[in-house]
């Protein structure tokens, strides 16, 4: 009786294991500046802290996307953002690269394409 209960314990707790949810994370952003003339300007700043990553995630699940759009615009993005995205556990994380465009101070419109990575 002893070696049957301990069987069970072992399979509730591997299937227990088994059925973890993983909600996707926001590891990480990298933003490029770029030039009026489309070339990138300066270094890439890298975006890591979870406050400002959270925030940052909170401003644009109020997007609204529409997809399959093309964006034409008469000039060069201003910035182009690459998110790193962690979608499943033990998974490489995907890349999400937005161009935005800067109108007055204020982000205009953005347009996403979504790369996999590995590692």
């Amino acid at each position: 009786m002893k070696k049957l209960s301990k069987g069970l314990l072992v399979i509730l707790l591997s299937i227990a294991g088994c059925s973890e949810s993983f909600d996707p994370q926001l590891t990480r952003i990298d933003v490029q500046k770029i030039s009026e003339e489309g070339m990138k300007d300066r270094e890439e700043i890298t975006i890591a802290s979870i406050e400002r990553l959270k925030k940052i995630q909170q401003a644009f699940d109020k997007i609204k996307w529409s997809p399959n759009t093309k964006v034409e615009m008469a000039r060069k993005e201003g910035m182009m953002a690459t998110f790193f995205i962690q979608e499943e556990k033990n998974m490489p994380e995907r890349l999400y690269h937005y161009r935005i465009w800067f109108k007055e101070g204020t982000a205009k419109s953005a347009t996403r394409k979504m790369r996999v990575t590995e590692g």
